[in-house]
């Protein structure tokens, strides 16, 4: 049927059988038809929820198909037979007409057997009208799968039932959704949830360990697909993994039920303690389990000290409490014979084996065994032999992980270190390939992968961090690591290539250490990039799950944050920082950075952004520690210095209002000073100049002189002065001048006139000041024009959120023909390529970009700082700059006054790969800067080496630039508030 749409298709499979479920539309009703390769005889037995999923009623009669008969709670259906010649199979087809109900669930009767979804009914819902796979989010951008997080949560009370339960719904979810990279970041958020104990793991639910093992098994099946068929999913699924045991089927699980009988049996312990556990893992067998067990060991290790048992259950989550909670409550403390000592942990320790074999996805020693086999004795007097090994594994693999495995506690890390990393080289190439035991080596990686960070903490307290060759080494270990866990990881596989190329460099001076530091500063760029991609991809399914499925708020809060912390990214932070001091030292750096010298005493506040402070005024002299600096921030009024970990450009917009404004503003490189400051906020404190450092006091509050600050630090002199039309829409270099364009055109003509013939300028045309108000007032734009009058009188009376309706609203402005023709003449005889020669779509990238120009005079910064200064926005004209792009290998920019130290007998110079935007357009990391004396041109001293991520380039192109009256204005720094754009852009 043409007019038909299918809403949602799942397919299962039940032995041979296949059943096929399809939710389509068909004329405005609702069907579901269920399709099955079953031969015979059928009934369907089917409910639909009258108001609650857990509410299954019978339908009402005259919507039975034909052949139905009622029966209690529910109808049975007979199969319509269907040949196509070529294949034979059964369905039945329920219309539901126009009614709103939630869902249908089923079971199959098949010649004397029921058929069964895993032992759960199958469940199919109605409500899902909206496709799948359809992002919904608020938060800037950053979305969602709404209707998998709301399913979630619908179906999280039959999911806390017990793990099978959780297992077999997540199958069927993430099968839904396997090909959406924000549906598995839902299952993620869900299971790490649940893996934290957030949520319940059983309840009033009796399940089979084996029933667990083989749900589990064929979840973690689906995962293993979705990790080998889908490349760009990877590093997603590894977290999920992260949070799931093995599985398996067969013995498997069963043999938790069994060993456990047979511990009790030849220990002699079938009371107390001993068989409360053996009721609860009869009952709902869990990963708290393997703490249990590792708690008993210790106390008998330990010589039966009872405070050993409970200190191991506490320091992985489980409180006296939470063992009473249980179906099968455990009330009771572990007693033992002193002379079942020896029996008690060989029994034990083989058990633990058999409960991590389910339960524990990431233990190291469990997947080894896995993996390489179990050592056993077949005949007595014999030696011993491997079984169970996987085929296919190197020489030097089998080698590695021996080591690591006998090693795997050592104190001393360094060979450790290198043998897990070496494991993961080795079995990178064999997980990759199709192999049939490739969930047991992708659980090994993640194994290896855990161990890394894991020890690499362990050993921190044994690290001599003065000894530069020690701490590169464990630094390219752990660099590497991250290489081979993360998806994208181009710029960790650059940096990791500069870190052995600078290693190999070692020579312990100045030169070297600033080399060491700049791809350092690089690695700290990547890792603060990926850990923002986290918080915007992850947190918001996490806000929104946690919040539906009543999570603790600073679980929720904190759970990115706590993500990253469990991986390599949060262990090699750490190095880099307890590093970073060492390196500063050797290279001469002080622990500051100062971009603006000025001294100053005031009130701490920390916030996260410097951007969430711009709208605000500080009534007392307040000092920012600002987690995040970008470069395109307004300072605040109050605001007398801005301190940061960030490492925001001299040239960035924030760094030159911060010296116009006489505003201190630094970067730090030390944590622990940094740690500190935040530690006094709400506190006084002075900061000093020590020639180039910062030296930071505590001070009473009293010492804050009040008569000294000044609401606002621009000069009051400074005034916008309106612009008038000359009647042009575009006018050529010669033309320019103060009453048509900004200082941009009026300097380019400058040059011009000045510079030698062999020294190239940029060919240049301009639409000049009033070109964007008389466009506006054209006929065409007459609706626009009111609707941004409209907004402005929200704005005037303090609604700023109407300046993003305005920039919106330009952005919908037509170009008369007269400003085209005027373009097009002005560009060619300029000898610039006019963007309608190649077509159409390029003049409308051309006109979009012009329009972006004018509209950024009404983004939030600008606006903010016009206000700040007490000038009238309403006087600020706005001319566009066009200009052909130059595409040079290099840029630069050079002072000729040292804008870090202010000595006017220093040149200071920045130079970047590629345009340079990136120097002046606040992207992150640091240019190649050096000084020279101007008393020996010829002789540079390089203070610091390049650490920005992106270089810019370019074909031969043009350039929309903004060139207003308010951007040069003497004490007021308006550079860089406003937008400038390239052809597409």
């Amino acid at each position: 049927m043409g007019g038909d749409k299918v809403l949602s298709q799942q397919c299962y499979h039940v032995g041979n059988y296949e059943i096929v479920v399809l939710v389509k539309v068909v004329s405005g009703d609702c069907h579901i038809l269920v399709a099955t390769n079953m031969k015979g005889y059928a009934v369907l037995h089917w409910g639909i929820s009258k108001s609650s999923p857990g509410e299954w009623l019978a339908p009402p009669a005259e919507m039975l198909p034909e052949k139905s008969k009622l029966v209690v709670g529910a109808c049975q259906t007979y199969f319509t037979q269907i040949s196509t010649g070529q294949a034979f199979f059964q369905v039945v087809d329920v219309n539901f007409q126009q009614r709103n109900f939630v869902g249908i669930q089923f079971i199959i009767w098949n010649g004397g057997s029921w058929i069964k979804n895993n032992g759960e009914n199958f469940y199919v819902d109605l409500k899902l009208m909206k496709p799948i796979g359809k992002v919904y989010g608020d938060r800037d951008g950053e979305g969602i799968v709404k209707w998998l997080l709301d399913e979630i949560s619908r179906r999280e009370k039959e999911a806390e039932r017990s793990l099978m339960h959780r297992f077999n719904i997540a199958t069927e979810l993430t099968e839904r959704c396997k090909t959406e990279e924000l549906g598995l970041i839902g299952i993620l958020v869900w299971f790490r949830f649940m893996a934290c104990r957030h949520l319940t793991w059983n309840k009033n639910y009796n399940v089979k360990p084996r029933e667990i093992s083989e749900a589990q098994d064929k979840f973690t099946d689906l995962l293993l697909r979705i990790y080998l068929n889908q490349p760009n999913d990877r590093e997603i699924v590894r977290l999920i993994m992260a949070c799931v045991g093995r599985g398996g089927q067969g013995d498997v699980g069963q043999r938790i039920r069994d060993d456990i009988l047979v511990l009790q049996r030849n220990n002699d312990c079938k009371t107390g303690m001993m068989e409360e556990w053996h009721q609860k893992l009869h009952n709902n067998s869990s990963p708290d389990d393997v703490i249990i067990c590792e708690a008993l060991l210790n106390y008998i290790k330990c010589g039966f000290r009872i405070d050993m048992y409970w200190q191991t259950l506490n320091v992985n989550g489980l409180t006296k409490e939470k063992l009473a909670s249980y179906d099968r409550p455990i009330v009771s403390e572990p007693r033992f014979r002193t002379e079942a000592k020896e029996g008690l942990i060989r029994d034990l320790t083989a058990y633990l084996r058999t409960l991590k074999a389910v339960h524990s996805g990431v233990d190291l020693e469990s997947a080894i065994e896995t993996c390489m086999g179990t050592s056993v004795k077949v005949i007595a007097g014999h030696d011993f032999t491997r079984v169970g090994s996987i085929g296919g594994l190197s020489q030097r693999l089998q080698e590695c992980l021996g080591f690591v495995k006998a090693h795997v506690r050592d104190e001393n890390i360094g060979q450790l270190m290198q043998k897990l990393l070496e494991s993961r080289i080795e079995l990178r190439p064999v997980l990759l390939s199709t192999h049939g035991r490739s969930k047991d080596l992708l659980f090994l990686d993640l194994a290896l992968s855990s161990s890394v960070r894991t020890t690499m903490e362990r050993g921190l307290k044994n690290l001599t961090f003065a000894n530069p060759p020690e701490m590169m080494f464990f630094i390219s270990l752990v660099l590497e690591d991250l290489c081979l866990s993360t998806v994208n990881n181009q710029d960790f596989i650059y940096c990791t290539k500069d870190w052995y190329r600078v290693s190999e460099l070692y020579t312990n001076n100045s030169e070297w250490a600033l080399q060491a530091k700049a791809v350092l500063d690089r690695v700290q760029l990547v890792l603060s990039e990926r850990s923002q991609h986290y918080q915007k991809k992850i947190q918001p399914n996490a806000d929104y799950l946690g919040n539906l499925l009543g999570v603790e708020k600073w679980a929720i809060d904190t759970f990115t944050e706590e993500l990253i912390r469990a991986g390599s990214a949060s262990i090699l932070s750490s190095l880099i920082n307890r590093f970073g001091p060492i390196l500063r030292k050797v290279a001469n750096l002080d622990c500051w950075q100062v971009i603006s010298p000025v001294e100053v005493c005031g009130f701490i506040v920390s916030v996260d952004e410097l951007v969430a402070t711009q709208r605000r005024i500080y009534r007392k002299p307040t000092i920012i520690l600002a987690n995040r600096v970008t470069g395109d921030e307004e300072i605040a009024d109050g605001i007398v210095a801005v301190l940061t970990l960030d490492m925001p450009d001299v040239l960035s917009h924030v760094a030159i209002r911060a010296r116009n404004a006489k505003v201190c503003f630094a970067s730090c490189f030390d944590q622990n000073i940094y740690r500190d400051l935040k530690l006094k906020e709400g506190k006084a404190i002075s900061i000093r100049l020590k020639s180039t450092n910062l030296v930071t006091s505590d001070i009473s509050s009293f010492n804050v002189s009040q008569n000294s600050f000044v609401s606002s630090s621009i000069p009051r002199g400074v005034a916008l002065k309106k612009k008038t039309f000359y009647g042009k829409y575009a006018v050529s270099v010669e033309e320019f001048s103060s009453e048509m364009v900004g200082s941009k055109s009026c300097n380019i003509k400058f040059l011009g006139e000045r510079v030698p013939s062999w020294v190239k300028i940029p060919m240049s045309v301009a639409l000049p000041f009033g070109a964007f108000e008389t466009v506006l007032s054209e006929y065409v734009n007459k609706d626009i024009a009111n609707k941004i009058s409209h907004f402005m009188k929200s704005v005037r009376g303090g609604d700023l959120s109407k300046l993003q309706g305005i920039q919106e609203s330009v952005l919908q402005m037509n170009a008369p023909m007269a400003l085209i023709h005027e373009l097009k003449s002005k560009m060619r005889s300029s000898r610039m390529p006019w963007p309608g020669d190649e077509g159409e779509e390029r003049w409308n990238h051309a006109w979009q970009a012009i329009k972006k120009v004018w509209a950024s005079r009404w983004n939030e910064r600008a606006f903010i700082s016009c206000k700040k200064a007490n000038l009238n926005h309403d006087n600020l004209c706005m001319a566009v700059l066009v200009q052909e792009v130059i595409c040079g290998q290099y840029a630069f920019v050079t002072h000729t006054k040292n804008p870090l130290s202010g000595d006017t007998s220093e040149i200071y110079t920045e130079v970047v790969k590629g345009l340079g935007e990136t120097l002046v357009g606040a992207y992150p990391g640091r240019a190649m800067s050096f000084i020279t004396k101007k008393t020996s041109l010829m002789s540079h001293v390089v203070i610091g080496y390049p650490s920005k991520l992106i270089g810019l380039y370019c074909k031969q192109s043009i350039i929309f630039r903004s060139d207003s009256n308010g951007e040069d204005l003497e004490g007021y720094a308006g550079a860089g508030l406003y937008d400038r754009l390239g052809m597409g852009q």
